[in-house]
């Protein structure tokens, strides 16, 4: 159990996200795909002096039973997955964004990072939360 965020850690082991991937850093092959848009807005976040990493984790809650959180971190922690080297991604949350895409999206409503997951069986209309 993670003192932190009160979910059990998922066992990685023999899973497609437990080997070993040199581009993940952490231990676990890479679990998402970060487009060209979603880079190119984690470059412009950095050169305005922001930490130029976006850490990208799943938590319980949401009105959909799990959401996105993200954050700007200035290194990863040992354990992470390093993405293309922009994106962060935890352990325990690594199974949850299996096969998922991270894009950045600036529409009339607004500019956001946005997930399509295709492990999500249905999702929010604020598209932060989710459900599996």
């Amino acid at each position: 159990m993670d003192d932190m965020t009160g979910r059990a850690a998922p066992d990685l082991a023999g899973s497609a996200l437990g080997k070993a991937d040199a581009s993940a850093g952490g231990g676990f092959a890479a679990p998402l795909t970060v487009t060209a848009r979603a880079k190119a807005r984690i470059a412009e976040i950095a050169a305005d002096g922001q930490p130029g990493l976006l850490r990208v984790a799943v938590l319980g809650g949401g009105c959909s039973g799990f959401q996105y959180e993200f954050g700007l971190e200035p290194a990863p922690a040992a354990e992470d997955a390093v993405i293309d080297g922009v994106v962060l991604v935890d352990p325990e949350s690594a199974p949850f964004l299996a096969g998922a895409v991270i894009d950045f999206k600036d529409e009339l409503i607004g500019a956001r990072f946005a997930i399509e997951n295709p492990n999500a069986t249905s999702s929010c209309g604020c598209g932060v939360s989710f459900s599996m």
